[in-house]
C-alpha cells in the first residue's frame, strides 16, 4: 500500500499531457500490486494464491519499467523516485520468497 500511495502521489508530477497515458498506466500498475496480493491471500487454494502473487509480481515489474522510462524522459527525478524504487526492490524480494514458499509446499487443489 505504501508503494501504491507513493507512486500515485508522484504521478501528479508528470506532464499534464500524460494524464491518460503513462500516468494512468503507472497508477493502475501501482494499485494492482497490493490489490492482487490481497485478493490472492483470501483464496482457498495455494494454486490460486500463487497465481495472484504472480500477477502482483508482474504488475510490480511493469511499474518498475514505467518509472524507469519516466526517469529517462526526465519527467521524474531519481530523488523523487528513491523511496518507490527501494520499495519495489523490497516487495519484489518478498513476493519471490512467498511464491517460492507456496510453490514448494504441497497444494490442496
Amino acid at each position: 500500500m505504501q508503494l501504491a500511495e507513493s507512486v500515485c502521489r508522484q504521478s501528479t508530477s508528470l506532464p499534464s499531457v500524460e494524464r491518460f497515458g503513462i500516468r494512468l498506466q503507472i497508477t493502475r500498475a501501482a494499485i494492482s500490486v497490493p490489490s492482487n496480493i490481497a485478493e490472492g491471500w483470501t483464496r482457498e487454494s495455494r494454486k490460486e494464491k500463487r497465481q495472484f502473487l504472480a500477477i502482483a509480481h508482474g504488475s510490480l515489474s511493469e511499474l518498475h519499467t514505467q518509472l524507469l522510462l519516466c526517469l529517462k524522459l526526465g519527467w521524474l527525478t531519481e530523488r523523487s523516485l528513491a523511496d518507490a524504487m527501494s520499495l519495489i526492490v523490497e516487495i519484489s524480494k518478498m513476493l519471490t520468497s512467498l511464491r517460492r514458499q507456496l510453490r514448494h509446499t504441497p497444494t490442496n487443489s
